[in-house]
């Protein structure tokens, strides 16, 4: 399938709502959600802990579908697309950072970026290329050929935003991506995100406790009672 970008909003969530079931009442965690992210544009969710922000995420970046609600992503409409193809679309067009980097453990560095392009059926030595350049983007070029065991906590979060970048997203998820570290290499990946922002105009949407990288963002959402407001 065609998975090229199209003009107008990079991402749009209509009336999104998701719901689990539960003893008596299904929970509601999502109650009308609308969202319009702008090809280059910084978001920054905001919201007490439970509240569905990562449900939030999930369901932008094609991980789980709405109960009810639209989704758009590069032009697509996530809801008419099988499961097949939904994965193709998110394996191509979004690049994930979680609050645990998720690296896989037996791999090298430079093995675990070049995964995605891997999945995604390139050649082996265009996806070992590929992840060496990001993991000089993120300072760790030198350290290609190691495992995540004897990388730090902040050199593996710098693995995992160079995996997210692998396949040139146009969307990046992050879900309280710097949680673990402490304040100085945390700050050093905010400065990395939004350095890749201002140099590669990435679109960045992420969750976040932390205000003081929220106030970073361009926008700043709160979801509240399972909707988004300034």
């Amino acid at each position: 399938m065609d998975v090229s970008r199209s003009n107008g909003p990079l991402l749009r969530a209509e009336d999104l709502h998701k719901s689990y079931p539960a003893a008596g009442e299904p929970l509601q965690v999502l109650c009308g959600v609308d969202l319009e992210v702008a090809p280059g544009e910084v978001v920054a969710i905001v919201g007490a802990s439970g509240t569905g922000k990562s449900t939030l995420l999930h369901i932008l970046g094609a991980l789980d579908r709405p109960t009810s609600g639209r989704m758009e992503l590069s032009g697509h409409d996530l809801n008419t697309l099988w499961d097949e193809a939904l994965a193709e679309v998110r394996n191509q067009k979004v690049g994930f950072i979680f609050q645990f980097h998720y690296l896989l453990p037996e791999f090298t560095a430079q093995e675990n970026v070049a995964m995605p392009a891997l999945v995604a059926g390139r050649e082996m030595d265009e996806a070992m290329e590929r992840a060496l350049e990001l993991l000089e983007v993120v300072g760790l070029s030198e350290r290609a050929d190691h495992q995540p065991v004897k990388l730090s906590g902040g050199e593996q979060q710098r693995v995992a935003v160079a995996r997210a970048l692998t396949n040139r997203p146009d969307l990046v998820l992050a879900d309280e991506p710097s949680g673990n570290l402490d304040s100085v290499t945390s700050e050093a990946l905010h400065d990395l995100l939004w350095g890749l922002n201002e140099s590669e105009g990435q679109t960045l949407v992420l969750v976040t406790h932390n205000l003081q990288l929220a106030s970073r963002a361009q926008r700043v959402l709160e979801l509240y009672e399972g909707r988004l407001r300034c």
